[in-house]
């Protein structure tokens, strides 16, 4: 089980122990049916039940308003680069923006350009992603009359982070929280729809949170396909077809824990601050053997990208740290070098753990 405490991967990240325990069991039998989680109808009472409280606990996690929708759709944050741009910008006689920070905002304007007209406001790539734009980078750029303006709040790659001083506003705003939804508080009112795909901090692989403002989902174009078209899903209460049920129950059991063991959104975010404060603190002891990727301003507390002077030194530390039982820290293909990803369930214990190891590591 020490790979599982120790796990900093990007993702599929890593998950409380107790919701893998649980998990556990309901392959066998869920909540005393005697039926196996993976043969569970989801046209069954139990499934309606689990599909309301999973939606009611992010309502509470999060304090959703009444007039936005929670839905639970399927493809991951990559099908939402072109749902959003067939929903809300085909037909539609305007023009949408982006924001591209990073590796994966990046991919997001290429997808719906095939839907109708784009412009990328703002790019960090000249700088190699190694900042987020400021309020004066953006100023005058931002178009009222854009389809909306879409951001990713939390890069993975690089290690770069929007803070609410810094969030973009825009009358349509979407924003791509794959990688930190659920870690700290966030002012909901501030976007017309926000959506994660689950592997970070809500759960396994399979399902995309989509928290929607009623007043743009009654914008979404009548020609495009029911699978594809927001209005359809949540008149369907997010069953449509059939949904990722095993990935909704470990969603459930995750938003249980957060509620009931961490206590909130606000104390996950203290256990988060603290977390990356103590990663952060032994690099800038070591500041001569690592480079962080990202400039301190814009420095996630969900990803740390960091590298060393040689590949050499680099392979050292995996192998050595996979000695120890680390799992995880592994850069992205694009980038390379060494990544620590400090999800929800990744304890404060570990990261000391992990800190001591960094401070410790001397290349061979």
């Amino acid at each position: 089980m020490k790979t599982n405490v120790l796990n900093f991967s990007g993702g599929p990240g890593a998950l409380p122990i107790s919701v893998l325990e649980k998990t556990q069991a309901a392959l066998e039998s869920v909540d005393d049916t005697g039926v196996s989680l993976l043969g569970m109808s989801h046209r069954s009472d139990w499934y309606q039940e689990l599909n309301a409280k999973a939606q009611s606990n992010l309502r509470e996690l999060l304090d959703i308003p009444n007039d936005y929708e929670v839905l639970f759709l399927q493809g991951g944050g990559s099908l939402q680069f072109a749902m959003m741009a067939m929903n809300f910008l085909k037909s539609s006689h305007q023009t949408a923006q982006y924001i591209v920070s990073g590796y994966w905002s990046a991919k997001a304007p290429l997808e719906a350009m095939a839907q109708g007209q784009v412009e990328v406001i703002w790019s960090g790539e000249s700088e190699g992603y190694r900042r987020l734009p400021t309020m004066d980078d953006l100023k005058n750029r931002v178009d009222p009359r854009a389809a909306y303006l879409h951001y990713v709040s939390n890069e993975t790659v690089e290690g770069l982070a929007f803070s609410n001083d810094t969030t973009p506003q825009a009358q349509t705003l979407i924003c791509d929280m794959s990688s930190d939804l659920l870690s700290k508080p966030i002012e909901v009112e501030r976007y017309a729809m926000i959506y994660a795909h689950a592997q970070k901090n809500l759960g396994p692989a399979g399902v995309t949170v989509v928290i929607i403002q009623r007043a743009l989902l009654e914008r979404a174009q009548p020609h495009t396909p029911p699978i594809l078209n927001y209005l359809a899903h949540s008149n369907a209460n997010s069953i449509l077809n059939t949904p990722p049920v095993f990935s909704i129950y470990v969603l459930k059991l995750v938003t249980d824990w957060l509620i009931q063991d961490i206590g909130g959104l606000s104390k996950m975010a203290v256990i988060n601050q603290a977390k990356a404060n103590c990663l952060y603190q032994a690099f800038t002891e070591r500041e001569d053997f690592y480079k962080i990727h990202a400039k301190p301003p814009h420095r996630s507390l969900m990803n740390i990208a960091f590298s060393m002077k040689s590949v050499e030194q680099e392979r050292s530390f995996l192998q050595l740290s996979k000695q120890q039982g680390f799992l995880g820290l592994e850069g992205h293909r694009s980038i390379g070098g060494l990544r620590a990803s400090l999800y929800n369930a990744v304890s404060l214990e570990a990261c000391e753990e992990l800190a001591r190891f960094i401070l410790d590591f001397q290349s061979v």
